[in-house]
């Protein structure tokens, strides 16, 4: 999608339309109703003032006079993902868009010209096609291989058509209009099976449909659109915003597809606005459209979003679906905390929108982005779990993800109570996504790999709980969907953050509780990680408890056997076929550690269980023939043979290590030692830190529950009211 979508209804912009190109009668039925002929006169005048604005235009020109050059194409479709045709279409329509756009902002026919020639190329291919011969899905596309893109497809071209529409002889619009617009509008709408989903191909679709009925002044495409193929709504665009996003904004299939789903939520929402602004679509659920962009901003590091469910880690802020968001969230709220967002975008739309961000950042009005703990409810009613984001240190430094959300439909993975750490600019505790190279024609064409099921969704590629070497819920994700962990707690202070959840039902008699905080303390160089599993089951289990990281091992904290004349694979199924074992522990319940360096920084791991455990270290890859896998270090604890168990941890960052002056500096932790102590109702986690100081954190085993907890060990005792407490020794806060 370029970046020259469809923008209404700004406030400081002119919402009457002016007389469009051609006679009266012509401005009355096929004036643009997008943007309106007013709005492009305006960013005619004024774009070249703001250089953003002024630079996306030319880019748009680059783009066009490339395709002008090269002549009309418009393949038969016959490839997959990243074929030829595939991308021909995918030119094809970004060229349309923004030769419309241009066209509006230049005057020159030259532009409107090509635009209506490449359409009625389509209008020539469109109506004989059936069934793309590489169709994917219950529903095959047309002019691609999966109808999402023929919705794409059409979201992006009726924008560029509406911006032509009125500079057409009659003959070439009803050409226009009755063999490519209609035929494929009603192509997505008499698909149920797609058009009436609660997903984000069925937002494309209904998006796609109503902003074709607008342009072609057709309410019945705009009610469908809006309610579902049956006008009842049942399903549809309405129902679509009230079902996939929580009251907070996120998004139930997770950051990387509420990316790709915002550009149509976004876009159509701006048409109603536009055209029905009776509506008041961006009021609904208490604004949650406009939350959504909040939410997915919030979702993100370094300008990446968190890579949970199936996402490709490469997407970030300047993706163009984002840009459309902030450009159209920022003129319905004037929130200057997007600018920065734009401003690191370095792009705008080519819309009233776009140029009121172009305007504002020249005027210097950007604030920075505050990147703040956050707990994003999931579910409808906000009741079906939470993305739990704990942060310090300010936008490069440690921001630690409890994934506690519902499964996220197919697109989910069995993963509950997953985490991952974010410190110095860098992914140290990761998750791995898709295993897909997206449009790439030599991975299986660019479609998810054989190994998105068989290692990135199985719960061995997370970092969270393995029963018995199963995936949750035995790797269905329709169960999974029914059972969303449980929030039990949430507090974000200035040197304590702590997150707390539950997990019943992803194994039959297994629960399991996690508690995780984020702690600074003036003897630790960076705030540090504490985190607590606790699970029973009904009988004796193997339980494994994996940690993906990021890095070069430094030092092995413990003797281990180690696997060099030959690579023993973890396991047989459900992702244990994808590690190898290169070194392993005997059982033990002392605590140990594993160091390793990032980008210049050491970060030392503390584990232990309360049952004897082993240690292995393994890595991804193995039995992939085709070598789809990437390469990565994984730790394994391992505790057979228990109905429950504990396992604890604490991870540190610290130190410096610099190449190119060939310095290094606290390389050693100043963490001593971390002890567990179990009360009746309660856990205490101490750190022993270097200088004499403690730490200690007492967690309630039901810690949204009021109550008294008392737990004593190692000589210490600690009693606290409520869910938790922080005892600080020799510095006033100690529990004794």
């Amino acid at each position: 999608m370029l970046l020259l979508a469809a923008a209404f209804g700004a406030a400081a912009l002119p919402a009457v339309a002016a007389a469009a190109p051609g006679t009266a009668q012509a401005a009355a039925t096929s004036a643009p109703v997008l943007v309106t002929a007013a709005q492009w006169q305006q960013m005619r005048s004024d774009g070249a003032s703001y250089p953003v604005f002024a630079r996306e235009q030319q880019r748009a020109e680059r783009l066009v006079r490339g395709m002008l050059k090269a002549g009309i194409d418009v393949p038969v479709p016959k490839d997959k993902g990243g074929g030829y045709t595939h991308e021909q279409h995918k030119r094809n329509y970004q060229a349309i868009q923004a030769a419309g756009a241009l066209y509006r902002l230049t005057g020159d026919k030259v532009y409107a010209d090509y635009a209506r020639d490449l359409l009625l190329g389509y209008a020539k291919l469109y109506p004989g096609l059936g069934a793309h011969p590489h169709g994917r899905g219950q529903i095959p596309g047309r002019l691609f291989w999966q109808t999402l893109n023929d919705s794409v497809w059409l979201v992006s071209a009726v924008q560029g058509y509406d911006a032509i529409r009125d500079s057409l002889s009659a003959a070439d619009r009803a050409t226009i209009d009755d063999k490519v617009f209609r035929p494929m509008a009603d192509f997505l709408s008499s698909t149920p099976e797609n058009f009436d989903k609660i997903h984000n191909h069925a937002t494309w679709a209904v998006a796609a449909v109503g902003m074709t009925g607008y342009v072609l002044r057709d309410q019945t495409y705009v009610d469908k659109a809006l309610n579902g193929s049956r006008r009842d709504g049942s399903a549809g665009f309405l129902k679509q915003v009230d079902q996939l996003f929580s009251p907070d904004g996120y998004y139930e299939e997770g950051p990387y597809y509420q990316r790709y789903a915002l550009a149509p939520f976004i876009l159509f929402a701006n048409a109603v606005q536009r055209n029905e602004p009776q509506r008041g679509i961006f009021k609904r659920r208490d604004g949650v459209l406009l939350k959504a962009v909040d939410a997915l901003v919030q979702s993100s590091y370094g300008g990446y979003f968190f890579p949970i469910n199936d996402a490709i880690l490469d997407k970030g802020l300047d993706t163009e679906e984002l840009v459309a968001g902030i450009d159209i969230a920022y003129a319905q709220t004037g929130d200057a905390r997007l600018l920065s967002v734009a401003q690191a975008q370095k792009r705008v739309l080519l819309s009233p929108e776009g140029l009121q961000v172009a305007q504002a950042l020249a005027q210097d009005k950007a604030k920075p982005f505050a990147f703040v703990p956050t707990l994003l409810r999931d579910g409808p009613d906000g009741t079906e779990g939470a993305l739990a984001i704990l942060r310090m240190g300010g936008p490069d430094g440690q921001a630690l993800v409890m994934k506690n959300t519902k499964q996220g439909m197919g697109h989910g993975h069995f993963d509950k109570l997953n985490w991952l750490f974010y410190d110095n600019g860098q992914r140290v505790v990761t998750d791995y996504g898709a295993a897909r190279f997206l449009n790439i024609e030599a991975k299986a064409g660019g479609i998810y790999l054989p190994e998105n099921n068989s290692w990135a969704r199985q719960t061995i590629a997370h970092n969270t709980l393995v029963v018995n070497e199963q995936s949750h819920f035995g790797g269905d994700w329709k169960q999974g969907q029914a059972l969303a962990p449980a929030p039990l707690l949430f507090a974000a202070g200035d040197d304590t953050q702590i997150a707390s959840a539950r997990m019943d039902g992803a194994y039959d008699g297994v629960s399991f509780t996690r508690t995780q905080v984020l702690l600074a303390h003036p003897a630790l160089t960076e705030p540090v990680v504490l985190d607590l599993l606790r699970v029973t089951g009904g009988k004796a289990a193997r339980y494994d408890l994996p940690l993906h990281f990021n890095g070069h091992i430094m030092d092995v904290g413990f003797k281990t056997q180690s696997a060099v004349a030959n690579r023993p694979v973890l396991g047989k199924a459900n992702g244990y076929q994808h590690v190898w074992i290169d070194a392993a522990s005997e059982p033990t319940s002392q605590p140990r550690s594993l160091t390793w360096l990032l980008d210049g920084r050491f970060y030392t791991y503390r584990f232990a269980s309360t049952a004897p455990s082993r240690a292995l270290i393994g890595e991804s890859g193995a039995n992939d023939p085709s070598f789809n896998l990437r390469r990565e270090p994984m730790l394994l604890q391992r505790v057979d043979g228990q109905a429950a168990t504990t396992f604890y941890g604490v991870l540190e960052p610290h130190g410096q290590y610099d190449g190119t002056a060939e310095t290094v500096r606290g390389a050693n932790s100043r963490i001593d030692a971390i002890a567990h102590y179990r009360g009746q109702d309660a856990d205490v986690l101490v750190l022993d830190l270097a200088g004499g100081k403690r730490v200690a954190v007492g967690i309630a085993d039901e810690p949204n529950k009021p109550g008294s907890h008392e737990v004593s060990g190692g000589g210490h005792s600690w009693h606290w009211d409520g869910g938790w407490k922080r005892f600080d020794t020799g510095t006033g806060k100690d529990g004794k």
